[in-house]
């Protein structure tokens, strides 16, 4: 098991969650190479895009992101992504975990519309994310 126990990364889950924090993203990290604690490891309001730039190609790392996005020109939705990341340079036993870890971590990080498994930065590219939250988020009157 995972241990999530700091207090930062529920109050950064709230902080994203909150409609009056600009803060749109936040990255939960492990503590070091070895162990299975996370920490808060960064926080942003650069979306999906500055997200990405953050995950480190060593690690495998945890992040919570709010999207918004329009279905047309009178409406706009707010939806959450949470996302797995395993970069190229992971560890062998610390990707053998994150699947597991992942799970400790969905308890603290429990609102979200889809989720992403990113093992490249391209996989987080805004355009096809917003495609997935329209599909997941119900009626869709635009085609998608």
């Amino acid at each position: 098991m995972a241990d999530v126990s700091d207090s930062a990364i529920a109050e950064a889950y709230a902080d994203v969650r909150d409609d009056k924090s600009e803060t749109n993203w936040m990255l939960v990290a492990y503590e070091g190479d070895k162990g299975d604690k996370l920490v808060l490891g960064a926080s942003g309001n650069g979306g999906l895009k500055e997200l990405a730039e953050a995950f480190d190609d060593g690690q495998a790392q945890f992040a919570y992101c709010r999207v918004n996005y329009s279905n047309d020109p009178h409406s706009t939705r707010e939806k959450f992504v949470f996302v797995t990341w395993i970069g190229p340079g992971t560890r062998v036993m610390r990707k053998a975990k994150v699947s597991v870890h992942a799970g400790d971590v969905k308890q603290v990080l429990r609102q979200y519309s889809i989720e992403v498994a990113a093992r490249e930065r391209g996989d987080l590219e805004e355009g096809p994310i917003v495609v997935r939250l329209r599909k997941a988020g119900g009626a869709s009157y635009d085609g998608v």
